[in-house]
This record gives structure tokens, C-alpha cells and sequence, in this order.
């Protein structure tokens, strides 16, 4: 068991919450999705209304088991609250969620909330939520893109997609010669994903480059293709998102693919982002506290 206010103060003090200000892409997403569906400025912490991260819901002040996902499903809620004791504590990556489609299937909506009723029931039950979004994906130990190279076992030898407030997002480096076939089969069993996104060219394979999440973006590719990348391995490789925004970045990537000759390798933005919970942020709260369990929540589908 731990005190809420001590694992807050933790969270925050380790992804320096206050110091990153507002995430840059939730201070626009929430209130756009939101503004319409409820009193969200009501319902979530003040501090989170400011930054967009942080402790979103509060509840009662002690932990006694905390769990962990990416993005607010459904079925992950759901699971929380039938799983979760009042002032149990969900560590999220997202406080949205975002269907980015599905390569051989349907595309998706884009950014999603949480239903009002699932938010009530969280707050009437005295469970808590937490997300941390941008801190997360820079933090230069326990990122997200860190977590995907560690999984698969490549020795970091260089960052790129630098921001001057945040630091790098994407990490490379070197494998054991392999192809992009054999790379896959890798991938799939490192993301337990039936399929991945594939584009570019199959090739010999001697150093990858990893962007979890949305790393559907041709100048961060290009990045990577004049650092000497091979294998250039994202959450998402295309935007499926079902707009005109999501067309225009569809079209983009694919003009590049016709030219580029890396390997680009989608492992679905959910998969890429769940490994850094299911890994390093497991190991970080079973070192920093003591709870009766940590839960992972996995999606039941990546490809959303």
C-alpha cells in the first residue's frame, strides 16, 4: 500500500510534469473533443486541466494496486473498474482514445473520449487515473521508444527527431544482420500482433531506427534514411484515421515509400506504446513502491 499524494508527487517529480507545461498535443485534442461531450474542467483535476497531464481523477488516498495501459478502451476501463479497489491507481500513456485504423481493415475515428458513465464510475468507485503523455515519450530512460529498442535487444547508438523544449523521440541502432522478413516474424512476437504495416523495401537489415506511437511523419523518415537506417519501425507507418487530414498524411507516406530505401515496419501505435507499461514502468513502480499487485491491461485489439 501507498499514499496517492506520494505516487503523484513521484510520477511527477520523475517525468517533471510542471517543467514540459502544457503537452503539446492534448492542451489542443481534450478540449476539441470533450468541449461538447461534458464539464471536463469540472471533472478533472485542476493541475490536469492547466498541463494535460498529471493525475486526471482522484480518488480515495490510499494504493493498494495499480495498473497500467496505453489508451482509455472501453474494455480497458471496464476492466479497471470491475477489477480495481477504491484508491486504486490506472497509469496511462493516453487520456484519449485514438483510433488510428487498421491496415487491413477499417480506418479508424481519430481521437475518441471516454464515456461520461465509465468516467462516473471511476469517481463514484474512488479509483484514480493518471496519464503522461509527451514527458513519457522523451524521457531519455524510460520512454516509449526506448522500451521498443530494449524489447528487441538493439544497443542505442544514436537519437534523432530533436525538440529543443523536450529532447529526442527516436532512438537507432545496430542488429544482427538480418532481413526484413525475419525482422517481422521478430517484431510480431515482441508486440504479440497478428500483422504488421509494411511499406518501402525488403532488404538486408544492419540498423533500425524506433519511433513509438505515430511515426507516420517523412521528414522524421528521412531522418533516419540519412543517418544510414535500414528498418525505420513506428507504431504507425500510415495515418488510417478517416479525414481529410488522415488522406493527406496516407498520400504523403505513400509518395515516400515509392522512393525511400528503408524497410517501414508498423507495429500499431497501441502495441508500440503498451510495451514501455508492460516493461520499464512495471519495473519502476515495483522499485519505487510496494502495492499488492500491478496489473497490466493489454488491449484486446491493437489495430484500432
Amino acid at each position: 500500500m501507498a499514499g496517492l499524494s506520494d505516487i503523484v508527487q513521484r510520477l511527477d517529480q520523475t517525468f517533471e510534469i510542471k517543467n514540459y507545461g502544457k503537452d503539446p498535443a492534448f492542451s489542443r485534442f481534450i478540449p476539441q473533443v470533450y468541449e461538447e461531450e461534458m464539464d471536463w474542467k469540472g471533472i478533472f483535476e485542476p493541475a490536469f486541466t492547466e498541463l494535460f497531464n498529471g493525475l486526471m481523477i482522484q480518488g480515495e488516498s490510499e494504493v493498494n494496486n495499480v495498473f497500467l495501459a496505453v489508451f482509455p478502451t472501453e474494455d480497458v476501463l471496464e476492466a479497471f473498474i470491475r477489477e480495481g479497489e477504491p484508491g486504486d491507481l490506472l497509469f496511462m500513456h493516453h487520456p484519449l482514445l485514438m483510433e488510428c485504423g487498421d491496415p487491413k481493415g477499417k480506418w479508424g475515428r481519430g481521437f475518441v473520449p471516454i464515456k461520461e458513465s465509465l468516467i462516473d464510475s471511476v469517481r463514484k468507485k474512488g479509483l484514480s487515473i493518471y496519464t503522461c503523455h509527451a514527458p513519457l515519450d522523451y524521457h531519455p530512460t524510460l520512454g516509449t521508444s526506448q522500451a521498443m529498442a530494449e524489447a528487441m535487444h538493439v544497443e542505442i547508438t544514436d537519437r534523432f527527431i530533436h525538440d529543443e523544449k523536450y529532447g529526442d523521440i527516436g532512438v537507432i541502432g545496430e542488429v544482427n544482420e538480418t532481413d526484413t522478413e525475419e525482422l517481422i516474424e521478430k517484431l510480431k512476437d515482441v508486440f504479440d500482433i497478428p500483422y504488421v504495416d509494411l511499406e518501402g523495401k525488403k532488404r538486408e537489415i544492419r540498423k533500425v531506427a524506433f519511433v513509438a506511437g505515430c511515426g507516420d511523419k517523412t521528414a522524421w523518415m528521412k531522418e533516419a534514411e540519412d543517418l544510414g537506417v535500414d528498418a525505420y519501425i513506428s507504431g504507425e507507418i500510415h495515418c488510417h484515421i478517416d479525414n481529410g487530414y488522415g488522406r493527406k498524411r496516407y498520400e504523403e507516406i505513400m509518395t515516400y515509400a515509392e522512393h525511400t530505401k528503408m524497410s517501414l515496419i508498423g507495429v500499431s501505435h497501441s502495441a508500440s506504446e503498451y510495451l514501455v507499461h508492460s516493461t520499464l514502468l512495471k519495473r519502476w513502480f515495483e522499485g519505487e513502491f510496494e502495492f499488492n499487485r500491478i496489473r497490466l491491461i493489454p488491449q484486446k485489439e491493437w489495430w484500432l
